[in-house]
């Protein structure tokens, strides 16, 4: 009996370590900090998680949140633009204490929950909601682009580049009308040319995108800026597939996708603005209104070039620069 006693205590105790170590590892990547009563609920865009643009960057904003202000997440991936209305109207009936919509596609959503829901704060990232308990985020799209149109022509071997963009959408034609007007800064006879992947699904259709991307390389272009989402991974599958062909990724550091192909990815830092406004919101410093962020305010920006510095080349890199100064300043105006 005493031996069966002394078993069954031994065996208690490697139970709870055992559980002790398992939450430990769990909460790893939180030790120190301590979690409050604040939930932050977001709605993602149509491209969702892995398209290594928009939505993760959001995301990476959100769990940085999570782990350094101990606030209560939640995400959902919308299919459709129905479902930012269902989402948005579960997270405020949930008492989400902010609730984030990201992409344009959510601008009628929020609109109509947040009057629905005056007491709930919400955040729209990309797009403009004039209502009194609605942050609204956008970007200075044009200056990235800017730099994206000016590199691709420090580039081109052909004077032809590429433009692919998910829709025919303001927000999107932004990034175009930049890119375009850089270019044309480096060399007023550059042709560059934009095609959108449209569909029922453009923010997440690869196959599509690809097909548009090797057509543009068939046809001269050796470089093309993508604004497409998950799209936009089509766009790296022909890169891949052509050793006369370069690329620009978009939102999220994209960089590595093809080594040494991808320029450069102009950074839209969605990761930075949704923890700011949660962090915002946190110490109850939330503000309605609108805030815009370009390269002054580190909203916009270019990756450092780490495996395409020797198809650039220093020199150029200098060049652009002095671009990315002379747009802070106001030397170069943007149309």
């Amino acid at each position: 009996m005493k031996r069966i006693i002394l078993f069954l205590m031994g065996l208690s105790l490697i139970l709870l370590t055992a559980c002790g170590k398992k939450e430990d590892s769990a909460n790893a990547g939180n030790a120190g900090v301590k979690k409050v009563d604040y939930k932050v609920g977001i709605v993602l865009g149509l491209g969702g998680l892995g398209d290594k643009s928009f939505s993760d960057s959001a995301y990476k904003g959100l769990l940085k949140a999570e782990k350094e202000l101990g606030v209560k997440i939640k995400y959902v991936e919308p299919t459709t633009l129905s479902e930012f209305d269902q989402f948005l109207t579960e997270f405020a009936e949930a008492n989400y204490d902010l609730i984030i919509g990201v992409s344009f596609d959510a601008e009628k959503g929020i609109e109509k929950v947040a009057k629905e829901y005056p007491e709930s704060n919400f955040v729209i990232i990309d797009s403009v909601v004039n209502l009194p308990n609605v942050k609204s985020i956008i970007f200075n799209q044009k200056e990235g682009s800017f730099l994206a149109g000016a590199l691709g022509q420090m580039v081109t071997k052909n004077n032809s580049l590429g433009f692919i963009g998910a829709v025919d959408a303001p927000v999107i034609k932004s990034f175009y009308e930049g890119y375009e007007q850089g270019a044309l800064y480096m060399n007023p006879n550059v042709e560059v040319k934009d095609i959108y992947v449209g569909g029922s699904n453009p923010f997440n259709d690869p196959a599509r995108a690809k097909e548009l991307a090797i057509s543009m390389a068939e046809n001269g272009v050796d470089v093309i800026f993508t604004v497409a989402g998950g799209s936009g991974r089509g766009v790296m599958e022909a890169i891949k597939g052509r050793e006369d062909l370069y690329g620009i990724g978009v939102d999220s550091n994209q960089d590595g996708e093809v080594k040494g192909k991808i320029l450069t990815s102009i950074l839209k830092r969605v990761d930075v603005s949704v923890f700011d406004a949660a962090s915002e919101g946190l110490a109850g410093n939330f503000t309605a209104g609108t805030l815009v962020l370009g390269l002054k305010e580190n909203g916009m920006g270019t990756t450092d070039f780490e495996f395409s510095k020797e198809v650039i080349g220093e020199e150029n890199l200098g060049k652009l620069e002095q671009i990315k100064k002379d747009l802070i300043s106001g030397k170069i105006e943007i149309k």
